[in-house]
């Protein structure tokens, strides 16, 4: 019998296989068995607003309207950004978004599409 990994979000040892996904009984996060590894390279894991592991290249959508700070342009809802890259700091996605150029963007504002 093989070791399931513990759960991410919680650190329970009572996860199960469903299908494709892990599930923790415990909390019901339930993740797939890829997101098991680290992202940053000092170790550290980045999540959207869902709680869905972010990894550079990923693909995602802006959750809320942003205010740019020293414009008066606003990303709207729903913005697509792709291929973003993980950076350490208070902004921890640097991107470029058509029509906007090159940001930072908060990760508890973005979804993993």
């Amino acid at each position: 019998m093989s070791a399931l990994p513990p759960c991410p979000q919680c650190d329970a040892d009572y996860t199960y296989e469903d299908r494709n996904f892990y599930v923790c009984p415990q909390c019901a996060h339930e993740w797939s068995g890829n997101d098991t590894d680290t992202t940053g390279a000092d170790g550290k894991v980045y999540r959207d607003s869902a709680g869905n592991m972010l990894r550079d290249g990923d693909t995602v959508t802006v959750i809320k309207d942003l205010k740019l700070k020293g414009s008066s342009g606003v990303v709207k809802m729903g913005t697509k950004v792709k291929n973003i890259r993980l950076v350490d700091g208070d902004h921890d996605i640097d991107c470029k978004i058509d029509g906007f150029g090159s940001m930072s963007l908060k990760s508890e504002f973005v979804k993993k599409i």
